[in-house]
């Protein structure tokens, strides 16, 4: 690993998934609020406010920042899946980030939230049909994109987030 920023790689898409694969992702989500909770453990409230990156978040913001990214996932999902084509809204995860919450509230809500986040998102993951895989939403920057598309991008970027964390961990615990 070179880059901090992406310390898994870039994301990379390939257009569809197999049935093998999305069931590879859906376990990725799955564990994503463990292995988060895992990378945080023990961590002071300095290593907390330590950015994994020059110039970038700090663990606190990186663990606010995944229920927050993941809840809007979760919605485009929902509106997927129950609509043609929805257009869907952006955010500013930079300016979410920067928010009072975001960078001084105890991490434990946020883990919580991902956790109950989480266990319905995989079982919604885990009823859909290789129709429903199919479905699109309307992305304003980058038009449409399929819920496998979807699903692929945020198994990965849970994984990418933890990694963050566990940058911090590795170079700052005891």
């Amino acid at each position: 690993m070179t880059d901090p920023r992406y310390p898994i790689g870039k994301f990379t898409w390939k257009d569809s998934l197999t049935e093998s694969e999305r069931r590879e992702m859906i376990r990725a989500i799955a564990e994503t609020p463990a292995r988060l909770r895992e990378a945080v453990a023990g961590m002071s409230e300095a290593q907390l406010d330590t950015p994994y990156r020059e110039g970038g978040w700090t663990v606190r913001q990186v663990v606010h920042h995944l229920p927050d990214s993941h809840m809007n996932a979760y919605c485009r999902l929902r509106l997927a899946l129950t609509e043609t084509e929805p257009l869907i809204k952006t955010w500013e995860e930079s300016a979410w980030a920067e928010l009072i919450d975001a960078r001084t509230a105890p991490i434990e809500p946020s883990l919580k939230i991902l956790e109950g986040l989480h266990e319905r998102w995989v079982m919604l993951w885990e009823s859909m049909t290789a129709a429903d895989f199919a479905r699109t939403f309307r992305h304003p920057e980058h038009g449409p994109r399929t819920l496998d598309w979807l699903l692929a991008l945020y198994a990965y970027h849970g994984r990418h987030h933890v990694a963050h964390v566990v940058l911090v961990a590795a170079r700052k615990r005891p």
